[in-house]
């Protein structure tokens, strides 16, 4: 008895330490946001996300696993990029969609036609959740979290957004309504469009300290008129990254140029991700917003929390000379930085590309600064804000030797390479985004970071002379890692891979050991350091940007700055430029046709180079792709006007594929 009484004991000890994981409670019934009546008795297996706001949410709740499929505008979090792609957010391939056989199909207004489609089969639920504004986007998050038995997920999820979106409120409080900004947010194409009153674009103004504009009109997008705009006057206007084109030409009109924001260069630009959807990111963006409206002022707002470290995270490195390696978060000017500190034993020589040639350095590392306070850090300058980092994280400066970025510390990847008894080891942080270049050809100015920074330390003891040429094998090591992911200069993106960013920097520390004094390329420690920063790359670019080798065509093409809305005009037979477009979409979903652009991408950038001459066999396919698209040869090829120039190879591929569409529709056929 006493044995029992022992052993229940212990088992309730363990139970009130190791509480067992609450199963959720099925059937689960309720309304979604077109009023349809969704019952669930059983966990879902798979399911497809063609709404990428619910395909986030999924993610951070832990529940990816269960995506079966996603849209190619799905770029966050990174581990979306590897899910099988259904087509695009408007026209989704329905064929697609069922040959992933999906529980569960989560929807929007936009969807009609697959909600007909997928209420009629009744092989799959079809869910439309509520996201036009904040509480909507909670209830959204909650809900999701109770289908998927990740509701303490979804709980600290909401949590997250509500805390960003609290600090930021408390720091915009203090602004005046004197002085607080008018703040636009410019939509449309050929015309100046903006959210509605009631948008949840305009409450995310609001939320960030601003004043949006009051048209009287309702609606996710709405015509403004030139007297509007002009008794508007923004102060500061802002889009999405694929409205700059359009706004630039808008702009530069008369009396739409003579507002404050254009008058005063107050016109920014974000990711889509960010600027056109409620999502798990909506707390950050709204303090960015903020930022930006307010620029380096924003951060001299008064302090909410005095500066301080608040915790750290171990890095595993198996040297000798590495007393601990760890990421510490530390506060400043309210917002969290995040900062590698690698501690050595014994101090010792590093060579850097930011400050040179360095002794007695005792802590070498790499700092990553948040969005918020980059406004901030440009007015005060690199030495002030290296200063309060250095206070917040309780680190001597004197015998310190950091890297700076954009790129957050979360994504840091850690690369180790060995042979024999040499081993190596590469932390590498990247983001390509916003600033990759093409050295040699692309015009030297600085940019926001994107960044790419490597630590380089190896178990051996480097000469000065070794540690210089280790600089040049990492950095080859970096541009053949970008040129076989096919990153794009953000400049000249059309035409030329990337060689790097415009901001990048490396420090390679001394070590202990067996001396060495070569690091080439011919050499094993070369090859070694290669071989980390390559992986380091990819990994890290993967982890920051969610750019993988094998990517969508749409991925490519959208990394090229070619866009489809807009592409072409109406051509000489009536088919409007809109239908061609959409119907290319549709046919790029099919490997086949994906393959050939895929290949006229890489015959484009060999020709533009000169290293191939003659297309004559190419230019046989393109004849070929047009007439199995058209299911017939054509006669007559027409010439396509495009919204902006193209290589000569990329213009009659996609001709080809035009011309082909164009015969096709006028047969009264659609890609299916």
């Amino acid at each position: 008895m006493r044995f029992l009484i022992r052993i229940l004991s212990i088992f309730v000890t363990l139970f009130l330490i190791f509480p067992f994981p609450a199963v959720a409670k099925y059937p689960i019934e309720f309304q979604d946001a077109a009023g349809r009546t969704i019952f669930i008795d059983q966990p879902f297996q798979k399911v497809v996300s063609i709404v990428p706001a619910v395909t986030e949410i999924l993610f951070r709740i832990g529940a990816g696993d269960d995506v079966a499929g996603v849209t190619y505008h799905d770029k966050y979090p990174p581990q979306a990029a590897t899910k099988p792609t259904v087509g695009g957010f408007f026209l989704p391939s329905i064929a697609m969609i069922d040959a992933l056989a999906p529980d569960a199909l989560f929807v929007s207004e936009f969807h009609e036609t697959i909600i007909t489609t997928y209420t009629k089969k009744d092989r799959a639920h079809v869910i439309q959740l509520p996201l036009n504004t904040l509480a909507d986007l909670y209830a959204s998050i909650a809900l999701l979290g109770k289908i998927f038995q990740r509701e303490q997920a979804a709980k600290a999820l909401m949590n997250e957004i509500k805390v960003d979106l609290e600090q930021t409120n408390k720091k915009i409080n203090t602004v005046p309504a004197a002085d607080r900004k008018r703040v636009m947010r410019l939509m449309g194409r050929n015309r100046v469009m903006t959210p509605g009153d009631d948008s949840f674009q305009n409450e995310m103004i609001r939320l960030a300290g601003g004043i949006a504009p009051k048209l009287g009109k309702t609606g996710a997008i709405v015509p403004m008129t030139l007297e509007e705009w002009k008794a508007f006057n923004p102060e500061v206007i802002y889009g999405c990254g694929q409205d700059r084109q359009s706004a630039e030409k808008i702009l530069d009109k008369p009396g739409w140029r003579d507002v404050d924001a254009v008058k005063n260069s107050k016109i920014f630009y974000f990711p889509c991700e960010l600027t056109c959807r409620l999502s798990t990111r909506t707390g950050y963006f709204v303090s960015c917003l903020a930022a930006t409206i307010y620029g380096a002022e924003f951060a001299t707002l008064p302090r909410l929390q005095p500066d301080r470290k608040i915790g750290s995270k171990p890095v595993s490195l198996a040297l000798d000379y590495v007393g601990n390696a760890e990421v510490v978060e530390s506060r400043v000017n309210d917002y969290t930085h995040k900062t590698l500190l690698i501690h050595l034993n014994t101090p010792m020589s590093v060579n850097s590309t930011l400050e040179g040639y360095r002794e007695q350095i005792r802590v070498v590392g790499n700092s990553y600064s948040p969005p918020q306070v980059w406004g901030l850090y440009h007015r005060i300058g690199l030495e002030e804000s290296r200063r309060q980092l250095m206070q917040s994280i309780d680190i001597d400066g004197n015998d310190t030797s950091l890297l700076f970025t954009g790129a957050n510390m979360d994504n840091l990847s850690v690369q180790k390479q060995q042979f024999k008894e040499m081993v190596v080891y590469a932390l590498v942080t990247a983001g390509v985004r916003s600033n990759a270049v093409r050295m040699a050809e692309d015009i030297g100015r600085f940019y926001e970071p994107g960044t790419i920074n490597m630590i380089i330390l190896s178990n051996m003891q480097l000469t000065p002379r070794a540690m210089n040429r280790a600089i040049i094998s990492a950095t080859e090591a970096k541009s053949a890692a970008l040129q076989d992911m096919d990153i794009r200069s953000a400049y000249t993106a059309m035409a030329n891979p990337a060689t790097g960013t415009g901001t990048d920097n490396i420090i390679v520390v001394e070590g202990t050991g067996t001396r060495i004094d070569n690091t080439g390329g011919h050499s094993k420690m070369g090859e070694l350091i290669a071989k980390a920063v390559y992986a380091g790359v990819k990994d890290a670019v993967y982890r920051q940007n969610g750019i993988i080798q094998q990517r969508s065509i749409f991925h490519r093409l959208e990394e090229r700055k070619i866009s489809f809305f807009g592409l072409v005009g109406d051509c000489s037979c009536g088919i409007q430029g809109s239908d061609l477009t959409r119907e290319m979409g549709q046919l790029l979903l099919e490997p086949a046709t994906a393959g050939f652009v895929e290949a006229a991408l890489a015959i484009s950038d060999q020709y533009e180079r000169g290293l191939i001459t003659d297309i004559s066999y190419f230019e046989v396919w393109c004849d070929q792709i047009s007439t199995r698209i058209a299911g017939k040869p054509i006669s007559g090829k027409q010439v396509f006007d495009f919204s902006k120039p193209m290589p000569h190879v990329l213009k009659i591929a996609f001709e080809a594929l035009l011309n082909g569409i164009s015969a096709r529709i006028q047969t009264g056929e659609k890609i299916q």
